[in-house]
């Protein structure tokens, strides 16, 4: 690798391809993780990944799985491309030596592509829970009547004969009504509305947290991936087969995001600005995880682990392949 100049124009054209391919896939599957981690014992909607999926898809039709899904596929192409093409630029860098990567090099240049991403991750992530939870809470108000607390929902109608009036969203500062089929704010109208409050720091809340998930998972990811694809190069090009390739990003990206699945769920809480019924807020990670463990269990941490093992396997296997088909080098003419 030492000897091989690397294009990071193209690589951010792979990255980039790689996590819309990808993230298209799996969406639905990580709308149901977000709903499910969101969810407080004794008030659960949801029973599991199938039970979500066709609760949602019962309310708000096959498109209902995909609410968020604009911001995502939006973000995704920096995202992706930033991480992938940083990680492989770190590798490259830390090569120069001629020698080859040692796993600590190789989690290293991991470390570097998790606290780059985090840029992106951030806001998109901020912005796909907000999307994502509002059908929990509309299905929570739903079931709850109007005895229990008022619940503010994104997006809901503010103008039906017979509705419910609920709280007004501390940091949206926009009164709400409950609505069990809630016409669905768009991205862009809770970016706008999150800057006028609260500035960039609206979009990067959780950033702390975010990057206490994403430097690990890309510590265990990138090493783990390259040692299991490396056990598939034997044609003279160097490349593992496709299959080969594929297989190694869903066994890495499935370990690296069980192992990191409660930093994601402390993620998910504390990025998530409006509440259901009697959910308490957090004051930061540390508050976020003790309050977790007391009330509701060490348990609580795997809240949606098999989901996102279910998002980030696929993600990452498609993402891996299409990176490494090397579309962005055949785009910008290089050959290789």
């Amino acid at each position: 690798m030492s000897n091989k100049q690397i294009s990071l124009p193209a690589k951010l054209i792979n990255g980039g391809v790689a996590g819309l391919i990808g993230v298209t896939c799996v969406f639905p599957i990580d709308l149901a993780k977000t709903r499910l981690q969101n969810q407080r014992e004794g008030q659960a909607i949801y029973r599991s990944l199938f039970d979500c999926l066709v609760k949602t898809m019962r309310s708000d039709g096959y498109f209902g799985m995909y609410r968020g899904a604009a911001v995502n596929l939006a973000l995704v192409t920096p995202e992706k491309a930033i991480k992938l093409a940083a990680n492989d630029f770190f590798r490259h860098r830390l090569s120069k030596d001629g020698k080859g990567l040692s796993v600590f090099k190789e989690m290293m240049a991991g470390c570097g592509a998790g606290m780059c991403q985090v840029v992106v991750t951030t806001p998109m992530e901020m912005l796909k829970i907000q999307l994502q939870d509002a059908g929990r809470l509309a299905a929570q108000q739903k079931s709850g009547g109007t005895s229990q607390a008022p619940v503010c929902i994104p997006g809901a109608s503010k103008h039906m004969s017979g509705s419910v009036v609920v709280s007004v969203s501390p940091v949206l500062s926009r009164s709400y009504v409950a609505n069990p089929s809630p016409s669905p704010v768009s991205g862009w109208q809770l970016t706008c509305e999150l800057l006028q409050k609260r500035g960039i720091s609206g979009l990067y809340r959780g950033l702390g947290a975010t990057l206490v998930r994403d430097v690990p998972f890309s510590m265990i990811y990138f090493p783990l991936f390259a040692n299991l694809n490396r056990l598939g190069q034997f044609s003279p090009d160097g490349h593992a087969p496709f299959l080969h390739s594929f297989l190694a990003g869903c066994v890495a990206g499935s370990v690296a995001a069980v192992s990191v699945s409660p930093f994601d769920v402390v993620k998910t809480r504390l990025q998530l600005l409006n509440k259901g019924v009697n959910e308490e807020s957090y004051g930061g990670m540390v508050d976020c995880a003790r309050k977790i463990w007391t009330r509701e269990g060490p348990t609580a941490f795997l809240k949606g682990a098999g989901c996102r093992a279910l998002v980030v396997a696929p993600l990452f296997g498609i993402a891996q392949v299409v990176y490494f088909l090397g579309i962005g080098e055949k785009v910008l003419g290089f050959t290789g």
